[in-house]
């Protein structure tokens, strides 16, 4: 039963990577490195220094390049692939000790499905307030909240889980209501 907290705390750390991919794999290495967090066989390397280093360097960059008007668009193209790859590795290391094709199964429809998720949600955000000179602000709010509910998938993933999974309803529908007005 102890692999059911493991994929909690995977699925939040996924969701998290959809508003940033490289900051829930910071946190996540960081965990791991500091013993707070234990990952599935397999995935020891998330605790090594160049995996530690590398996310942190990664994540630098990430946040910087959101800064740029014209690069946080075109960053987009990248992200959002890249968020439900990182959110199917991240929940697919916290699986623990299950059959690889259950690990990779739950992994890649739990995990992939909610970093896309979040990650299409911050997406259309961020049009809607780009053309108005909002991305500095919401490039602000999304790095906080990657960096909050990371921290938070550590310590208490379901309510990650049922904040994403609210904030996300209510940024689709606000998006439609805005379609609909237009």
């Amino acid at each position: 039963m102890e692999w059911v907290l493991g994929v909690l705390v995977g699925v939040a750390l996924s969701a998290s990577c959809g508003f940033r991919v490289f900051v829930p794999m910071l946190i996540m290495s960081i965990a791991v490195h500091t013993g707070h967090l234990v990952p599935a066989s397999g995935f020891e390397w998330l605790a090594s220094w160049p995996a530690l280093v590398g996310f942190g360097i990664a994540t630098v960059l990430e946040i910087v390049a959101y800064f740029i008007p014209v690069v946080n668009n075109a960053l987009d193209a990248f992200a959002t692939p890249a968020a439900i790859v990182a959110g199917t590795v991240l929940t697919a290391s916290m699986a623990g000790d299950v059959s690889p094709v259950l690990r990779w199964a739950l992994a890649a429809v739990a995990g992939g499905v909610s970093a896309g998720g979040v990650q299409l949600a911050t997406v259309s955000a961020r049009s809607i307030v780009t053309p108005v000179g909002g991305a500095g602000v919401v490039s602000f709010l999304e790095d906080a909240a990657a960096i909050v509910a990371s921290i938070l998938a550590v310590t208490i993933p379901i309510l990650v889980i049922a904040v994403l999974c609210i904030l996300t309803v209510l940024l689709i529908k606000r998006k439609h209501l805005r379609a609909k007005r237009v």
